[in-house]
């Protein structure tokens, strides 16, 4: 082979081997390329398609009044749990708002873990929050992109109880007013007009008596101090001033009671002493063993539901010709703390979604307790209820005589006091004075470590 023959096939040989070299190079750089391009797709796909994580939270209801309110709020409570897979709401349901506190409180006493939401009555904030049982909502509303609105969308009689400390520790739920039941029918036949006044409530509660079938009026007084409320307000004089001034041996005050008295042992109208027949009185009422009741606006659905006869609900009657009087009462919805973050956010979920106007409305609709929020009054629901049932638009009236509720600082205590007092005037065992000057001595002192 000649020189140039032999240059010739090195060349062909460096060749092939280059293209050899060429081909594994490129076929090692290709390799890892499509595991580059998948990568991403490999971690995009939990993240898109990951389910929020599973959460319980418990809440407390009472239910003290003669609605199906276990029943209406398990319906809601399904609604929510429908448009929220990952959330289990446990409701437990008590006696009365007494019964719900008094259980948080044993438990978080005892060590126990207390339930996330808790429905207690909106006059008990400064206890709960004195004692630190729960925390303030502010940052939840902040975070809803209408905060403002939503809250200025609660009738503010109702916010009133919600707000302490520059904070908002409860957002109103089943609220109601003290209303007179009468019987429309029973004052049509007896010629008889809506009583104005102290003396025409007197006056009709006594012509309507039948002695062993009928009273003229029957007016609670196991827990006495909301359903005495109205009277003082009407007398002139509401029994608190502030968080840390309460008013009880008002001559005004005093009035109040001594009218209270008067209407079974001057007008023999309604049964004398310490009337314990809160459960009772709505049945009492409907069945016709008395031709007026003093009760919760949230007694209206079941009053309605039994009563063969019209009803008619106003405000309690004035001392003075032509005025009225009502007092705010029942509970918010208070978040309790040892929540985790997950639980908070869930329960805040769940009560922006019970208090949209919609359920608002429809639990209205269903007990008679007052719907909180001014808009829920713009549905079609309300407007058409409103319509067949009138009395749901004069409980709202109603708001424009309502006082204050009885609510202060260490108000257990205080209330307690003024209902034992109280209690001993209706029971004959002091004068009205002798017992509000006790009450208001041992409510003085009471408050004092708190002005």
């Amino acid at each position: 082979m000649s020189l140039k023959q032999r240059v010739f096939s090195l060349a062909v040989l460096l060749l092939v081997l280059g293209l050899a070299l060429a081909a594994c190079g490129s076929k090692a750089t290709s390799t890892p390329a499509p595991a580059a391009t998948q990568a991403p797709a490999a971690t995009e796909a939990p993240a898109a398609t990951a389910a929020p994580k599973p959460v319980t939270i418990e809440v407390y209801y009472p239910v003290a009044v003669d609605a199906p309110i276990a029943k209406i709020l398990n319906g809601y409570i399904a609604d929510f749990e429908k448009a929220n897979p990952n959330i289990t709401v446990k409701p437990v349901f008590s006696g009365g708002y007494g019964d719900v506190k008094t259980t948080i409180q044993t438990t978080i006493e005892g060590g126990g873990k207390p339930p996330v939401l808790a429905v207690m009555l909106a006059a008990d904030l400064y206890d709960l929050v004195n004692a630190g049982y729960v925390v303030p909502l502010d940052d939840f509303i902040k975070a809803m992109p209408n905060g403002s609105a939503y809250i200025n969308d609660f009738f503010p009689a109702f916010m009133a109880n919600s707000r302490y400390d520059g904070k908002i520790w409860s957002i109103p739920f089943q609220r109601s007013v003290v209303a007179l039941y009468y019987n429309a029918d029973l004052f049509q036949q007896e010629g008889i007009q809506p009583p104005n006044s102290w003396q025409a409530l007197a006056e009709a509660a006594q012509k309507l008596t039948i002695p062993n079938k009928r009273w003229g009026i029957e007016w609670p007084s196991g827990w006495p101090y909301w359903l005495f409320q109205p009277l003082a307000i009407g007398s002139g004089q509401n029994i608190v001033k502030s968080p840390t001034e309460v008013v009880f041996n008002d001559p005004k005050v005093i009035a109040a009671v001594q009218y209270y008295i008067d209407l079974s042992h001057k007008y023999q109208a309604m049964p004398e002493g310490v009337q314990k027949n809160w459960g009772n009185a709505p049945a009492d009422f409907a069945k016709g063993a008395a031709a007026m009741i003093v009760h919760s606006s949230g007694s209206l659905s079941g009053i309605l539901s039994q009563a063969k006869f019209k009803v008619g609900v106003m405000a309690v009657p004035g001392k003075a010709p032509g005025t009225y009087a009502t007092v705010t009462g029942g509970g918010n919805f208070y978040m309790l703390k040892g929540a985790t973050p997950e639980q908070q956010q869930a329960a805040w979920k769940f009560i922006e979604f019970i208090t949209q106007p919609k359920y608002a409305a429809d639990f209205s609709i269903q007990t008679g307790y007052i719907a909180t929020r001014k808009s829920a009054y713009d549905t079609d629901a309300m407007k058409a209820y409103i319509a067949k049932v009138p009395q749901a638009g004069q409980l709202k009236d109603m708001l424009q005589y309502a006082g204050a509720e009885l609510s202060c600082m260490n108000l257990g205590k205080v209330r307690n006091i003024f209902h034992k007092y109280l209690q001993a005037a209706y029971n004959g065992q002091m004068t009205p004075e002798e017992a509000m000057q006790k009450a208001q001595q041992e409510a003085d002192k009471a408050l004092e470590m708190f002005k």
